[in-house]
């Protein structure tokens, strides 16, 4: 069909409305208007959401409004795919070495829910860390001989040793942290950031994905879903980056068309598109536009851009992806995100979790001091951690013991873009198994991804989405705090 014909037939199809569809518009449209005024009355969107120009085609180039200044402009986000035990990486704790060995007490458990992979033992002894921490410098971070080249970095990070979660098992638990709900359909906090801030880059997407070669083969599963844009408009959703093969599927032009003929393509079908939009008014079709012309810049500008082969040995490592991430916020991506899997130890732990320390360490490191040499970790947010930690006592038995899941109490840490460098915050018990003061002192994810949104600019409880008749943000309706002790 050539493509006079084509636009001819769209239109004729938009004129052949029968009565029966005219109607339905009409009663919807009524509908509408009744239940906007019902709705202003009661409050006013403006006062909640964000500038409309976030929505649907937002303009690359153009950053949306924030509630007040921001402190950083753009997130790194180095996610640790099945729990670091914080016992062996960052919460230093002298006093295992007396209780070693010793049967976790029920006063310090406290009835508090256990898996069904620990929940039947019948013992439950005490493991002190299987590796010696050392003191790293002006401030003196304690960090794990697992970790050494994070001992670099210690002054630019600040270690959070009381975070802790309301999920127990893997899959909600890293669904919690990134969407702020246990179960699945809501928005990732990379469309969060996208939706509120909108991009910087007229040649990347403003949400990029990037997963790092798995080197465990019993590492958890990742799911689409946990980049997803969910309700918010499908142009906020992550793009997720290849190791293998070409970075983005059809980057290539198979035709091997001229740049002029698939720009041309493209602006015909913008056309087509926009008689489309009018007749039906679907907002979604003007995010298909916007998602054309995405992909056309992007088949000019990625092949450069994700080329590494002169910095890093081996594509898809979590190294080649550090460097990836430093390369896409220089060139305007406002949140990148990064995930590593295998952290997972239920079975010989001691044996297992140096290796994925060592996959990593060098990697995180690198990139907090790339940023800092470059100029951009003072307006670049770094964030490194796990869905929940890793209980102290003993999963097993012997010298290949395993740690279970403990949502209890577990660290991270967070770097750059308005953080207190050289610091930490919040304190563990003795047994490393309930955090001490958790009613001020504890961080829940709520909590973390306030603080996230608040050196973004955001007032957490101000930033929603309408979505069939509730106004949803990403920290829920609970009563949740910005930890303002950790900013600088």
């Amino acid at each position: 069909m050539r493509e006079t014909d084509l636009k001819d037939a769209l239109i004729e199809e938009g004129l052949r409305a029968n009565r029966r569809h005219f109607f339905g518009h009409s009663l919807r449209g009524i509908g509408a208007i009744a239940l906007t005024g019902l709705l202003n009355k009661a409050s006013s969107a403006d006062e909640r959401t964000l500038a409309s120009n976030n929505g649907p085609g937002f303009a690359p180039g153009q950053p949306g409004p924030t509630h007040f200044p921001a402190k950083a402009k753009r997130v790194i986000y180095l996610c640790q795919s099945g729990a670091p035990s914080q016992i062996d990486t960052f919460d230093y704790k002298p006093s295992l070495d007396k209780l070693d060995g010793q049967e976790l007490p029920d006063s310090i458990r406290q009835g508090q829910r256990l898996t069904g992979m620990t929940s039947g033992q019948k013992s439950f002894p005490i493991a002190k860390s299987f590796v010696k921490f050392r003191q790293y410098g002006k401030s003196g971070q304690w960090i794990s001989d697992l970790l050494p080249h994070h001992g670099k970095i210690a002054d630019d990070i600040c270690i959070v040793k009381s975070m802790y979660t309301e999920a127990i098992n893997h899959d909600p638990a890293i669904t919690f942290f990134q969407t702020g709900h246990q179960q699945p359909g809501r928005p990732c906090l990379g469309s969060w950031i996208s939706y509120g801030l909108g991009s910087e880059s007229a040649d990347l997407p403003a949400f990029v994905v990037l997963l790092d070669k798995n080197s465990d083969k019993q590492a958890q599963p990742l799911y689409a879903r946990l980049w997803g844009s969910a309700f918010l408009p499908s142009n906020h959703q992550g793009v997720k980056l290849r190791s293998i093969g070409d970075p983005v599927l059809y980057l290539k032009d198979p035709t091997k068309a001229s740049v002029e003929d698939r720009r041309r393509l493209f602006d015909r079908l913008a056309e087509l598109n926009q008689i489309r939009q009018a007749q039906v008014g679907d907002p979604e079709i003007q995010t298909r536009i916007a998602a054309y012309e995405m992909a056309y810049r992007m088949q000019m500008s990625v092949p450069d851009l994700t080329d590494v082969s002169s910095d890093a040995k081996q594509p898809g490592t979590h190294a080649a992806n550090c460097l990836l991430a430093r390369r896409l916020v220089e060139r305007g991506v406002r949140f990148v995100q990064i995930y590593h899997r295998g952290w997972d130890h239920h079975g010989n732990l001691p044996g297992r979790h140096p290796l994925i320390a060592k996959e990593v360490d060098q990697g995180s490191a690198a990139l907090i001091q790339d940023l800092r040499q470059r100029g951009l970790l003072e307006d670049t947010l770094v964030v490194w951690g796990g869905e929940f930690g890793r209980t102290a006592y003993k999963q097993g038995g012997g010298d290949k013991y395993g740690r279970d899941h403990h949502p209890r109490c577990f660290s991270i840490w967070l770097a750059g873009g308005g953080i207190r460098g050289g610091s930490s915050y919040g304190q563990t018990d003795d047994w490393c198994y309930n955090i001490v003061d958790r009613e001020t002192h504890g961080v829940h994810v709520h909590d973390l991804n306030a603080t996230i949104l608040h050196l973004l600019g955001f007032d957490h409880r101000r930033l929603s989405y309408r979505f069939q008749g509730l106004d949803y943000r990403l920290t829920g309706v609970e009563e949740h705090r910005p930890v303002k002790e950790i900013i600088a």
